[in-house]
């Protein structure tokens, strides 16, 4: 028979099995990681977004205790990178770097993409963003913003600036240009960045937008020079070079590259804020601030939400450039 006593002590016992029951999912979610991560990236070995990348993943493995592999798969304007993501991990063992041009640009390039930005990726914090400078080579007859203008409007598709692919922020960042100016020049485009700025030294472009990481090796050789940065002011790693504005040419005109990294969308909103936390703390480390500095990047503090915001108003920037330039890649 079934005393009051014995029926209040099998009910206690019931209620703490569901409460243990109920609070396995968030044990489990506290205990990521419990196996190695994998962060792919779309960038070549050795150039300055994948060396971030591999800074932050050294930082995090010291941190979580498990191994952070970082895992090249440059090409195909990213789509391989992109591939092996969609077809990995969901649960946030699979991470992905990428940069403004896959969230902002390619939607509007593509009328095919193989990915969908808002289902595919949940972006978690920015990395860095740089700024892009108008580089000429150091003999170029232009000293300013106003030359260029100048030049383009007198000679209408004569004057060339060069990138290294349709689509890429130096060509969108170009197209703007011209729209707001109302120039008309020719794209030249290059199999590899090196060759694209050797071509600015040796005076085969008139001009190229490039940041201190990409161009920098040729402008502190004395090769090239920074006639003006696309910002709305000065960087303070460049306090002497003008803005745009400053240069003669539209006021706030501003061309940036940033990169994120991100993770599968749908993810534990609390696992995806352990990781995101955990990135924040790693870029506050001293040493890539130093490593900041020598590729001219900053760092780029803003909420989730702030984030989002801000990957939309690129978005509807791209969306205009490209309309008005009637570029696609498909």
């Amino acid at each position: 028979m079934t005393t009051p006593l014995s029926r209040r002590l099998f009910t206690l016992l019931a209620t703490a099995a569901a409460g243990s029951l109920l609070a396995a999912p968030a044990l489990a979610a506290d205990d990521f990681p419990n196996k190695p991560v994998r962060i792919l990236t779309p960038f070549p070995a050795g150039s300055g977004p994948e060396t971030v990348t591999r800074m932050v993943a050294e930082k995090l493995q010291k941190m979580w205790g498990k191994p952070v592999v970082v895992e090249n798969k440059p090409g195909a304007n990213g789509f391989i990178a992109i591939d092996t993501f969609k077809r990995g991990d969901k649960q946030g063992y699979d991470l992905i770097q990428l940069d403004n041009v896959h969230l902002s640009a390619y939607p509007h390039l593509f009328k095919k993409l193989p990915y969908d930005p808002q289902k595919d990726f949940d972006p978690l914090l920015p990395l860095f963003k740089t700024n892009f400078f108008f580089a000429v080579a150091t003999d170029s007859k232009y000293k300013t913003v106003a030359d260029i203008i100048k030049d383009a409007k007198a000679n209408p598709g004569k004057l060339n600036y060069g990138s290294w692919s349709v689509g890429n922020p130096v060509h969108l960042g170009s197209e703007l240009f011209e729209t707001v100016t109302g120039t008309e020049m020719e794209h030249v485009i290059y199999k590899e960045t090196s060759l694209l700025y050797t071509g600015v030294a040796t005076g085969e472009l008139a001009f190229s937008l490039g940041t201190s990481a990409s161009s920098g090796s040729l402008q502190r050789a004395g090769k090239l020079r920074y006639i003006a940065v696309a910002a709305p002011k000065r960087v303070p790693s460049f306090p002497d070079v003008p803005t745009v504005g400053e240069s003669g040419g539209p006021a706030n005109f501003e061309v940036i590259g940033w990169t994120t990294i991100a993770a599968p969308r749908g993810i534990p909103a609390e696992r995806a804020e352990k990781i995101r936390r955990d990135i924040e703390k790693a870029l506050s480390e001293p040493d890539i601030k130093q490593r900041y500095d020598t590729f001219g990047y900053e760092l780029f503090p803003q909420t989730r939400e702030q984030f989002n915001q801000f990957i939309g108003t690129e978005s509807q920037r791209f969306a205009d450039v490209v309309k008005k330039a009637n570029v696609t890649l498909d």
